[in-house]
């Protein structure tokens, strides 16, 4: 699902939102999140996941093309863990879809 299909299915499942309305609600959410993530903090939403930054610390890689040494900073990373309703959501699917094959 693109973000474009989220507002979709928002506009058409409440009747009262314009298309409009839909574009800015997802828009400020998902700005919300980023914004919470960038400022280093958690992000909990009961039922479905936790978002939170994770650190790779600075490593020496190589250059696939010459072999070379490269030196890679370190980096701050967006980490998603799905909450046990959304695992139990998604592999009770995954069981359906097998039944059905």
């Amino acid at each position: 699902m693109t973000r474009s299909d989220l507002v979709e299915e928002l506009a058409a499942r409440f009747a009262q939102l314009t298309h409009r309305d839909a574009e800015l609600a997802v828009k400020t959410v998902l700005d919300a999140m980023s914004d919470a993530l960038v400022r280093g903090h958690r992000i909990e939403i009961r039922g479905f996941g936790s978002f939170s930054i994770n650190r790779r610390p600075p490593r020496i890689g190589r250059n696939p093309r010459s072999g070379e040494s490269v030196h890679i900073p370190e980096k701050r990373v967006p980490h998603f863990k799905p909450g046990k309703a959304l695992r139990e959501a998604v592999d009770a699917g995954t069981a359906s879809a097998k039944d059905k094959a």
